[in-house]
């Protein structure tokens, strides 16, 4: 006896749209959510320079013709030099992690994908069914 093919279920045009906004609302808070509450963004420091000339902030004279280019000078910033490169060649970001938290987020990551295919299961399986077991 052969089954019906599969027939997903049917969605209005409000629920697709529906469920676009809120997939679009649910990535604008995961992107934004961990600025707004300093979880996020908090890992740069600067290097203290003693000497801001070009030579003193490390910069060999190709580096200075592009820094030049893009309209910066050497010196510290002030009102008379705002300028100044010297405030972005010391900028430095914090690339550590906490361990504990990346292994959080991965367990998260799996366990969303364990639950959207052990929910979905019966659905795969009639579509495997009606593509490959009825030849």
């Amino acid at each position: 006896m052969r089954k019906a093919p599969y027939q997903p279920p049917k969605q209005s045009a409000f629920g697709q749209v529906f469920d676009s906004l809120f997939l679009l609302a649910l990535v604008m808070m995961a992107l934004f959510v961990p600025l707004y509450l300093g979880l996020a963004g908090g890992g740069k420091t600067a290097l203290e320079l003693k000497d801001t000339s070009w030579q003193g902030m490390g910069q060999n004279a190709t580096m200075q013709a592009q820094w030049e280019k893009l309209g910066f000078t050497p010196g510290p910033k002030t009102e008379e030099n705002p300028t100044s490169a010297a405030e972005l060649i010391a900028a430095r970001f914090d690339y550590t992690f906490n361990p504990l938290e990346l292994g959080f987020t991965a367990f998260c990551v799996l366990a969303y994908f364990y639950i959207v295919f052990h929910w979905s299961r019966k659905e795969y399986r009639e579509v495997i069914d009606e593509k490959f077991n009825n030849k």
